[in-house]
């Protein structure tokens, strides 16, 4: 009998090697920090420094500015506009998420909303100043200026078209760096997976766009910019999951899916919009491709390419990024004097 426990033991260590038990545990918290993740960002969404402009005669301003801005947790951002077509403008431009504009004439106001930003936003803006109106005696109608295609029923096709396209990215230099070797042998081998990634970049671009534009009629906007966007975040998400493969083997992979899954998914602003994420997930959702994408999505899409500038440099930053990084990592040769296999 204790001969069989050792063996079973034995038979144990051989199988169980420290590489794969680490493996095992480092899944696990993987997994154990993208339950965190989600429900820390979604359970409980929560407004915080929401914008909403004001539009009314300059007696009656100040008052509800400052009935906004009373609003618990600091919940509302309030200021002002000078008309009507001025705070619409300063949705359409994505300023602002919500104009309340006052009836001086009556007791009935009207929210200005951007449905197509965000639709919980907007919910969030409407309840905030249903509550403040009831306060006040007055009733409020809500006027969607930017609403949502009816192939965009809750406003997330874009949220998961670049979800989709971000999935492909790791997903494509994870698959290159275990078939061929994390890191590139040299550095013409490295200009060549990254060539391919170019390559399956654009067919991304192409037929993520095909699928949410003429086959299932999801979003509107220019079918250039967005197979212009799709590619660069396949790419910039690809680019950096070979680098860290190059700098950390499959360890690599793993950080992969912390950065674009575990941290970036929920702090897109797909969901919710950033106001209504809790502190450390709208910190870090605008400058994380996941976010940066589904912004610049959004913005093509319904608001003629406003405000695109930022997400656009900050993919391109990812991306080269992970070019240097690569490249780097080739140069300084393979770890432990082992040659990479290409």
């Amino acid at each position: 009998m204790a001969g069989s426990d050792q063996g079973f033991l034995a038979e144990l260590k051989d199988a169980v090697k420290p590489r794969a038990a680490f493996m095992v545990v480092a899944v696990l918290l993987l997994q154990l920090g993208f339950i965190t993740s989600y429900l820390g960002a979604l359970h409980h969404p929560t407004p915080h420094q929401l914008s909403i402009a004001v539009v009314a005669p300059p007696q009656i301003s100040p008052k509800l500015v400052a009935g906004l801005e009373s609003v618990p947790n600091d919940a509302v951002k309030a200021g002002t506009a000078e008309s009507a077509d001025a705070a619409t403008d300063l949705l359409k431009d994505q300023k602002i998420y919500a104009a309340l504009v006052f009836d001086p004439k009556g007791t009935e106001d009207t929210l200005l909303v951007a449905g197509a930003r965000s639709a919980a936003a907007a919910t969030a803006a409407e309840q905030i100043v249903t509550g403040l109106e009831k306060t006040q005696h007055r009733t409020v109608k809500v006027e969607d200026v930017v609403p949502l295609t009816a192939g965009d029923g809750r406003g997330l096709s874009s949220f998961y078209l670049v979800v989709g396209w971000c999935v492909g990215g790791y997903l494509v230099a994870s698959i290159l760096g275990i078939s061929a070797g994390a890191r590139p042998a040299n550095r013409h081998r490295a200009l060549i997976r990254l060539g391919v990634l170019a390559l399956y970049s654009v067919a991304a671009g192409i037929g993520g766009t095909v699928i949410v534009g003429s086959a299932l009629n999801a979003l509107p906007g220019s079918s250039a910019q967005l197979i212009g966007l799709g590619s660069l975040i396949v790419f910039s998400v690809g680019a950096i999951t070979m680098a860290l493969q190059s700098l950390f083997d499959v360890i690599g992979i793993g950080l992969a899916v912390l950065i674009f899954v575990v941290l970036g998914n929920p702090s897109a602003g797909g969901v919710y919009a950033p106001p209504l994420l809790p502190p450390f997930w709208r910190a870090i959702g605008a400058w994380i491709p996941n976010g940066a994408g589904t912004d610049a999505a959004r913005s093509i899409a319904y608001f003629d390419s406003t405000n695109i500038g930022t997400p656009l440099l900050v993919l391109t930053v990812w991306a080269v990024l992970g070019i240097a990084v690569t490249f780097l990592a080739v140069m300084r040769g393979p770890r432990g004097g082992r040659e990479p296999a290409s």
